[in-house]
């Protein structure tokens, strides 16, 4: 048995636009920033200042694909990855009944008897057996490889709280060059390119790895599934300077962390199957930058190993005091580990770690089971839908105080209700 946090979200938290939408630029979002109970509040492109020269920001290179595929009436598909066999992994999704609502684009879980052919743009799908609750391995016959026909026939996949489609450039990170993910790694979203030339210029250094994440992504009670990755040998080595320098290793999103604790930070390619939780011990990371996620999810497991569980409920009551936003289009987390092994440097205490065996696997594991069907892109959960332009226009003052405007008569989510529960993941 594990830990995860559960709360209430309040629906007007949930970020239906981009900044953009506002006049506003990717980096002008709010940054909480969390080490052990210690919780402050900025803004994102303060972030060249919050960290030190040598500090190491780790990216996920890969760019989002447009994976949403219409396939017949009533009827989509979500491509999540290939496979080394040529296979895909897919979700079947039902399309929204009405095209004139502020749901059009969104999708639902497909309910009704599984068919074995789906017809798709310019092809068909062959359904050969279930990968996940929701996965299924299919055969493909289309025209060319993957990449290439979702680009031509594809859109971004769209998710039940935002208020319209948006086109794919807003899901891409400034650094994303290596197509690959169904979803978008968001937490590197705010990471513009002034941002990234401040860093330059205050000496934090910045290197890619690769994780092509899957549709689905773990939300409430659902572990990771196996994802591609690689880490090449160029990071590794700056992995171990930093480390032996003394300084941080800042992994941007729980991609990064996933792939890099896979491996104990070492070079490697392959498929992972690892879930990051509070019994696991970080070997690679000092912290991480990442969205807010939601209630149970299984990614607040991975925060938990990273900062414990007394840090992670501070940083998110605050969060739900300063009314911060949720989901990729909101505000950013930047979560610190507490400093290890009191002044010992981070390539002292490692010396005394035995390395973990380093996997590589050429083909994804076996099925991972999926716990109770909650889905983000689907609306099943029931959220108060609030004011999408009050949530997002709200007033500079209040954004800027963070907690000081918060109300503290009864406002849902504050910390008394804030509470760890046990899940058997």
């Amino acid at each position: 048995m594990t830990a995860t946090l559960d709360f209430h979200l309040p629906g007007d938290l949930e970020a239906r636009e981009p900044a953009e939408a506002h006049g506003r630029r990717r980096d002008d979002v709010r940054l909480l920033v969390s080490q052990g109970t210690t919780v402050t509040h900025h803004r994102f492109r303060e972030l060249p200042r919050l960290l030190a020269p040598g500090d190491l920001l780790v990216v996920n290179n890969s760019a989002t694909l447009p994976a949403a595929l219409d396939a017949g009436p009533g009827l989509v598909v979500h491509v999540s990855n290939e496979r080394a066999d040529g296979s895909w992994l897919v979700e079947l999704r039902r399309a929204a009944e009405s095209k004139t609502t502020p749901a059009e684009g969104a999708t639902t879980p497909f309910d009704g008897p599984m068919p074995r052919q789906v017809a798709i743009p310019e092809g068909t799908l062959t359904l050969r057996e279930p990968f996940t609750d929701r996965l299924w391995v299919a055969d493909a016959e289309v025209p060319g490889p993957m990449v290439d026909y979702l680009i031509r026939h594809g859109r971004p996949i769209r998710y039940s709280y935002t208020d319209r489609d948006w086109p794919l450039e807003t899901y891409q990170n400034a650094y994303a060059t290596r197509p690959g993910s169904a979803e978008m790694p968001s937490a590197g979203r705010p990471l513009t390119g002034r941002v990234l030339a401040e860093l330059a210029g205050r000496g934090v250094l910045v290197a890619p790895v690769t994780l092509h994440t899957g549709v689905a992504s773990a939300e409430v009670d659902e572990p990771p599934y196996p994802e591609w990755f690689e880490i090449p040998p160029a990071t590794a080595e700056l992995i171990r300077h930093v480390h032996r320098a003394g300084g941080r290793v800042i992994a941007v999103g729980t991609t990064v962390v996933r792939a890099l604790e896979s491996t104990a930070g070492a070079a490697a390619s392959g498929w992972t199957d690892l879930v990051i939780g509070p019994e696991h011990r970080i070997r690679v990371v000092d912290g991480m930058l990442t969205g807010l996620h939601e209630p149970r999810a299984s990614h607040l497991r991975m925060l938990t190993a990273i900062a414990g569980e007394q840090a992670l409920r501070a940083a998110y009551a605050e969060a739900l005091r300063g009314r911060y936003l949720w989901h990729e289009f909101g505000d950013v987390h930047l979560l610190l580990a507490e400093p290890r092994h009191g002044d010992l440097p981070p390539e002292a205490v490692r010396r005394t770690d035995e390395p973990e065996a380093v996997r590589r696997i050429d083909e994804p594991p076996g099925a991972h089971g999926r716990h109770g069907a909650h889905d983000r892109r689907s609306g099943a959960h029931d959220r108060r839908d609030g004011d999408a332009g009050g949530a997002q226009g709200r007033d500079e003052t209040a954004e800027n105080a963070g907690h000081e405007t918060r109300d503290d008569a009864g406002h849902p989510g504050l910390p008394g209700e804030l509470h760890v529960v046990e899940e058997g993941l």
